[in-house]
């Protein structure tokens, strides 16, 4: 028997009866969303109803224990954060366009990622490191049901980790503003205020980001199967596969084919139908 979650807090009469015809089941209510239990399921009937109601429909796998969750690792650009940083840096330079194009393109996996973001941030040679201030307090915001998400988090003593192929510049101010338990990102390096177009040390791509999960599993004494990873691009893979269970948040198409669970309308509050 599988159990089908249906990520909005409303349904209407004629969503209801959609739902429960295609699978075969009477829907039942949770605090902030529905679920029914079903035999009479595929991937491909989840697909288009979802496209069809324009709400998230997902399958909770057999293997994962909502009850054991002590750790969600997430992503940082166009995941917890509306956009992605390193673009809208180059946008200081009026380079956003060509940083972008490479970007995407690392994002959907047609690029090895670590050459990408060498490639970029060399774009970024000579920028001024005021300018990095900018576009956290100008540019920056928060995906909804952020804040929501960490709150709740932290009530139920659940860890989250923030992990990304951005920069600390911007993990350390999100920490501190929003009380994440652990970060994770690349070092721009800089002399006399300016950028030099480097990183320091390792980049933190997508094997970093898996390692890290690792580490964190050991500091905190959990395994991997109590971690939710979330994420967006093709250097997150790594990351999601090592994870109880892997959220694609308005993610790419390889990501969304590899992981167990997508959110394409949901806001990022809907992590806590999997655990509540």
């Amino acid at each position: 028997m599988n159990t089908l979650i249906i990520h909005t807090t409303v349904l209407d009469l004629a969503q209801k009866k959609l739902i429960e015809e295609a699978f075969n089941s009477k829907i039942y209510s949770k605090k902030k969303h529905f679920r029914l239990q079903t035999e009479k399921i595929t991937t491909e009937k989840i697909k288009a109803i979802s496209e069809q109601l324009k709400i998230d429909l997902n399958i909770l796998p057999a293997e994962f224990n909502p009850n054991q969750v002590q750790l969600l690792i997430s992503d940082m650009d166009s995941t917890l954060i509306g956009i992605e940083c390193i673009d809208e840096i180059a946008d200081m330079m009026n380079l956003k366009p060509q940083v972008a194009a490479i970007t995407e393109a690392a994002m959907c996996g047609d690029i090895n990622f670590e050459d990408s973001l060498t490639q970029r941030v060399k774009l970024l040679t000579g920028l001024d490191t005021a300018d990095l201030d900018k576009v956290y307090k100008q540019r920056l915001f928060l995906n909804s049901g952020a804040e929501e998400l960490i709150t709740t988090l932290k009530q139920n003593n659940i860890k989250f980790a923030l992990v990304s192929g951005g920069f600390t510049f911007f993990t350390e101010r999100l920490q501190q503003q929003l009380g994440i338990d652990f970060t994770r990102a690349n070092v721009l390096a800089e002399k006399d205020n300016k950028l030099t177009g480097k990183v320091v040390g390792k980049i933190i791509g997508a094997e970093a980001k898996a390692e890290f999960l690792h580490e964190l599993c050991q500091k905190i004494n959990i395994t991997p199967r109590q971690v939710i990873a979330i994420g967006d691009g093709a250097n997150d893979l790594e990351m999601m596969k090592e994870a109880g269970l892997s959220i694609a948040y308005r993610a790419k198409p390889t990501v969304q084919e590899q992981a167990n669970t997508a959110f394409n309308y949901s806001n990022l509050s809907a992590v806590l139908d999997f655990i509540k």
